[in-house]
């Protein structure tokens, strides 16, 4: 018969290569986040600037399944629960949207904009003309034509080339 210390080691690594150990952890973080909360304690009034960041990284922890960070978030920053319309977001930043762009969070496209001087341009076209590589949107968008993007796994492209 195993140890109890062998026992653990195995139920660790089944989690581990499950990848369900990181949500246990992070779930146990959010409820003893919340367990603390002091509700006494008042937060200041969210500005509006705050709530469409909020809301921004909220959309992108989402996205990402990232769901008990995203509820800290929201929780400790005071965000509604009910997310903010995306076209209002959308229009408020001066996104400019198209049928791939509505299919991943607003913060790429603020990204692919902000890499872009000229914002008439698409996110693709501009990252061509400034010498990058093209290949983060151009797996994204097979990813989405196929219909199999749940998440980003590429990372986006940084300085000198990709990450």
């Amino acid at each position: 018969m195993t140890s109890t210390q062998e026992l653990k080691e195995v139920i660790k690594d089944t989690l581990e290569n499950r990848g369900v150990l990181g949500q246990i952890k992070a779930r146990i973080r959010a409820e003893v986040y919340n367990s603390l909360d002091d509700t006494s304690d008042s937060k200041p009034p969210l500005s509006n600037e705050n709530m469409m960041i909020n809301e921004l990284i909220r959309e992108y922890l989402e996205f990402n399944k990232y769901k008990y960070t995203a509820s800290v978030l929201v929780s400790e920053s005071g965000q509604p629960k009910q997310p903010l319309d995306r076209a209002f977001l959308a229009e408020e930043l001066n996104v400019e949207e198209d049928r791939n762009s509505t299919q991943v969070p607003l913060l790429y496209s603020l990204i692919g904009q902000f890499m872009n001087k000229n914002r008439g341009k698409s996110t693709k076209s501009a990252m061509q003309n400034r010498g990058q590589s093209s290949r983060f949107l151009d797996d994204l968008e097979h990813e989405m034509a196929s219909g199999g993007i749940n998440h980003i796994t590429e990372p986006l492209v940084v300085r000198g080339g990709r990450k």
